[in-house]
């Protein structure tokens, strides 16, 4: 029996709104729509099957540009056709909106999204653009040194490479003489000048609202690895001490090599199109790294602690980094990270995912908490003017039925948390003003919050 999935979707009518599913299906790895299904995959039926067959693939073709192949199928005398998507590479849109199948749900792309989306596309990543503002005078020559350091076992050439425009040319940062966004975050003097964003918050707090302390790391990526760990060790870490023999050990109450590679992969891995910058958050029991930028839609939480492909968001950032001998791997950085936590009989790190951002819980020596204690702490908290929304104790009004409407709304956000009213009045077929009223009933009862502004921003289901 057939269930709806990444590659199957149930319709037991047609209507032409449904073109966003063959347009999400050829965005993504392609797919097949059923209709005269119900959701469950019970064959309903549909009377005009034979009409559909010839309409669904014309207006695939008129409207989105997409060739599919229909067929009528039968079951127990009850009619329904199967439509069959292929994947495209270019991108596809209906009037102007763009979908893609993420799981058994269909998602809008709007905003950073979009763009990595389309990006991606038309072959490119985002490290991977010209950044018109960047000149060789900005270029960082202690960096060049340092790279050339940890480079030399795998590029031994790089010792005699004395011109820094040749070298970063090698390494595939410039194009016509022209400095790339990778070539900016790794070897500029100052990074932040053209990208504000790129720097590292550490926060050391006592509850989830309350912050005793706080340090940003700014600088060029391979600055930052190194001082956001030294800052990391010394002011809000704990080593315990211990000798064998005459050498004297410090163990970090987090596995220094966990740490490590967990910093790496939010440096190389994160959504540089936000404006919110990495956060490592120090608790009693925890540290929490969040870095904005989901995980790719090719992999899952759980193939982060087997053997799995690397997709790297930024593949220019991955590659430097692996020829410095940063990144030992591509693809093993999550195991190592498990590997390291369950030597140190710490219990396994928490990966959470959502449709924004991406999170790992490592644990404390000696003061871990329970599994369900670690998935409620690995909340949906990004930036901090989210912090004191989030931490309002769950009261009795969570438990009040809400109307269809508002239920709808919460189901529609949660599988596309930047839908816009104007998108979720398209979908519920009521007015914006409608929506606008509902969203602002959600917001009293602590179950929505807004992050970010009106426009770039996304929602947040908190109950």
């Amino acid at each position: 029996m057939l269930i709806e999935d990444s590659h199957n979707e149930f319709k037991e009518i047609w209507k032409d709104e449904f073109l966003k599913v063959i347009a999400a299906f050829a965005n993504a790895f392609g797919g097949r729509l059923f209709v005269g299904v119900s959701d469950t995959g019970k064959v309903k039926g549909i009377e005009n099957a034979n009409v559909l067959l010839e309409e669904i693939p014309n207006k695939s073709r008129n409207i989105l540009g997409v060739v599919v192949s229909a067929k009528v199928s039968d079951e127990k005398g009850k009619q329904y056709l199967i439509v069959d998507v292929p994947q495209y590479n270019m991108p596809v849109s209906l009037r102007g909106r763009y979908f893609r199948r993420s799981g058994s749900t269909i998602q809008e792309l709007t905003g950073n999204s979009l763009s990595e989306f389309l990006l991606k596309r038309f072959g490119k990543t985002w490290d991977d653009v010209i950044e018109e503002a960047f000149s060789t005078e900005d270029i960082d020559l202690k960096a060049i040194e340092s790279f050339k350091r940890l480079a030399v076992d795998r590029l031994p050439y790089v010792v005699h490479e004395n011109n820094p425009e040749v070298l970063l040319n090698k390494l595939g940062l410039t194009h016509n003489g022209k400095y790339k966004r990778a070539a900016v975050l790794l070897f500029g003097k100052n990074p932040q000048k053209h990208f504000l964003q790129a720097k590292v918050k550490i926060g050391r707090f006592v509850t989830d609202s309350e912050i005793v302390s706080s340090d940003i790391v700014e600088g060029n990526l391979f600055y930052q690895i190194e001082h956001t760990l030294d800052i990391l060790k010394a002011k809000y870490l704990v080593g315990n001490i211990s000798y064998e023999g005459i050498h004297r050990r410090e163990i970090l109450e987090v596995p220094y090599g966990a740490l490590r590679e967990a910093i790496l992969n939010a440096l190389v891995h994160r959504s540089y199109m936000s404006t919110a910058a990495i956060q490592i958050r120090v608790y009693n029991s925890q540290l929490l790294i969040l870095n904005e930028g989901s995980l790719p839609m090719e992999i899952s939480v759980e193939d982060l602690k087997v053997e799995h492909l690397s997709i790297p968001r930024n593949a220019l950032l991955a590659d430097v980094f692996y020829k410095a001998g940063l990144i030992e791997s591509w693809g093993r950085g999550t195991l190592r990270i498990v590997d390291e936590c369950l030597n140190a009989k710490l219990p396994e790190p928490v990966f959470k995912n959502t449709g924004h951002y991406f999170s790992i819980a490592l644990f404390k020596a000696d003061k871990q908490g329970s599994g369900k204690e670690v998935t409620d702490k690995v909340t949906d908290k990004v930036t901090d003017k989210v912090t004191d929304k989030v931490t309002d104790k769950v009261t009795d009004k969570f438990q009040k039925s809400l109307t269809e409407n508002q239920k709808s709304i919460v189901r529609l956000i949660q599988d596309s948390p930047v839908i816009t009213t104007k998108s979720l009045a398209l979908e519920l077929q009521i007015s914006q003003r409608k929506i606008k009223e509902n969203i602002a009933k959600l917001k009293e009862l602590g179950i929505l919050i807004r992050i970010g502004p009106a426009k770039g921003g996304h929602w947040e289901v908190i109950n």
